[in-house]
């Protein structure tokens, strides 16, 4: 599915750097989101249908409905601090943030520098391209082409560790790399199948979803490692999961079980 997509922290987090890892936590964080009545969620607010501002400017999106239920069953509310792709994992390692909900895939680099919730979305990656091209159906295709993906997503790195073939052009949002691919400035953009599906719905530009989805990505709730924290946030989850909540937004939001 998935981020990003997107400082220089999570870009050599996502290429593996041990370096920086950051600490764990001790304190309970969980206790001071409580006492706060608070949670600080990191998030693109620029990434539909995920997290996107409505015609009124109000953010909304899966994303955004599913960190709102999940601080509910915290007994918090949901405070969203908008930020590049980039930039979100470094916010929730300096402690500026208390979890990222932005489609953060479960790769084991990360996982070995954050702690992670239980998936609560499942994907795949899926290659865009204008309507009228016909050469490209398969990342073999990509080699000797320009790809856009998101700085520091997942797909970047599947990319360069992937197809190096491929000539790899990052952005720092989805608006910028869609106008370079109708500009023919990049051959294809690679993007979350459900992303993918939502946007070339909606857009009425010239794109089309080239080929099946490939590499199932499993996206969860990020935060700075911390046991009671990870518990209290499986649990409610768990919890949505059980009494359907879950799989309304899913539905809503996708028209199909995006959540397992």
């Amino acid at each position: 599915m998935n981020p990003p997509r997107r400082s220089a922290l999570l870009a050599l987090c996502a290429l593996g750097l041990a370096a920086c890892q950051p600490a764990a936590k001790t304190d309970s964080a969980l206790e001071r989101i409580r006492g706060d009545k608070v949670l600080k969620v990191g998030i693109e607010g620029t990434y539909p249908p995920f997290s996107f501002q409505d015609e009124g400017g109000a953010l909304t999106g899966f994303d955004v409905e599913f960190a709102r239920a999940l601080a509910k069953r915290l007994g918090v509310e949901a405070s969203f601090q908008p930020a590049p792709f980039a930039g979100l994992l470094g916010a929730v390692a300096s402690g500026r943030t208390d979890v990222v909900i932005n489609q953060i895939t479960m790769t084991p680099e990360r996982q070995a520098a954050f702690g992670f919730s239980q998936p609560y979305t499942v994907s795949g990656l899926q290659i865009i391209v204008l309507k009228d091209r016909a050469d490209i159906s398969t990342p073999a295709d990509l080699v000797g082409k320009k790809v856009g993906v998101g700085l520091g997503t997942n797909y970047e790195s599947w990319m360069r560790a992937n197809q190096p073939g491929a000539t790899i052009r990052t952005y720092d949002d989805d608006p910028t790399k869609y106008a370079d691919l109708k500009a023919g400035r990049i051959d294809a953009v690679i993007n979350d199948r459900l992303v993918a599906a939502d946007f070339i719905k909606r857009s009425g530009e010239p794109f089309k979803a080239a080929g099946p989805a490939f590499s199932q990505q499993k996206q969860g709730v990020a935060f700075v490692k911390n046991d009671k924290l990870k518990a209290a946030i499986d649990a409610a989850i768990a919890a949505m999961r059980a009494d359907g909540e879950l799989l309304a937004l899913s539905n809503k939001w996708f028209g199909l079980d995006a959540t397992q």
